[in-house]
């Protein structure tokens, strides 16, 4: 782990660094959007890790847990890693897309079918965190947890066609999108990095997430353990 946590934090510091330079000195402003258009190098990768790879991410891992044949911890701490990240994705998508939306739209937030499925989805797996601090037995809580984070997922479809399937100021996807792609040249490959150093940043903070939780797990299985040698050892000196 201390390998992949060096090469996955080593990628996306070389990564996003190339994204500043290239965002902010190299590619040239939109001819409609002016300096605006640089978040593009920043809301769409920010988007992608949140909406599909941390949340492709938990329900996969939830599935997992749920199968008893790959039933195992492991698939509930890389869940509850992937939400806990992918939450503060999703709250950054939301504040870069404000940020974008503002001199685009003239408001800083609408109740677009977009926004709205995407505020919506942060709102469940905080939710999602919530009940994992909810006092029960691990199996039962992993459970818990897996099937609430299958039932937030169901949203994310939503969130991806609400520009297909309602009239929304949000403009049809950039670069996965029905036609072809609309970003070319220093522009695209610019993009391109970031959507690698923010997964790279992505994959960091979850095996970091993950290896607290796991030492945190073990130090309460240790303590619990003592006080039940502790509590031997006085019935028999009783």
């Amino acid at each position: 782990m201390q390998r992949s946590l060096r090469i996955l934090g080593s990628l996306s510091v070389v990564t996003l660094a190339l994204v500043i330079v290239l965002g902010l000195w190299v590619t040239p402003p939109d001819v409609n959007q002016g300096e605006y258009a640089r978040l593009l190098y920043i809301h769409p990768a920010v988007a992608w890790v949140a909406l599909y790879v941390a949340i492709g991410m938990a329900a996969l891992c939830s599935v997992l847990y749920l199968w008893k044949r790959t039933r195992s911890l492991v698939y509930d701490r890389l869940a509850a890693a992937a939400v806990e990240v992918g939450v503060v994705f999703i709250i950054l998508t939301l504040i870069t897309g404000s940020i974008w939306g503002r001199p685009t739209w003239g408001v800083w937030w609408t109740w677009d079918a977009r926004l709205t499925s995407t505020a919506l989805l942060g709102v469940l797996f905080i939710g999602y965190l919530a009940l994992r601090r909810v006092p029960a037995d691990s199996d039962v809580r992993a459970k818990r947890c897996a099937a609430a984070c299958i039932f937030a997922a169901v949203d994310v479809p939503i969130v991806h066609f609400s520009v297909q399937w309602w009239q929304t100021l949000h403009q049809t996807a950039t670069v996965f999108g029905p036609g072809a792609i609309q970003v070319h040249g220093i522009m695209a490959w610019t993009m391109l990095l970031s959507f690698i150093g923010f997964t790279a940043l992505f994959g960091w903070m979850v095996l970091l997430r993950y290896r607290i939780e796991t030492l945190n797990a073990t130090g309460e299985d240790d303590e619990l353990t003592a006080a039940l040698v502790a509590r031997r050892s006085e019935g028999v000196t009783s």
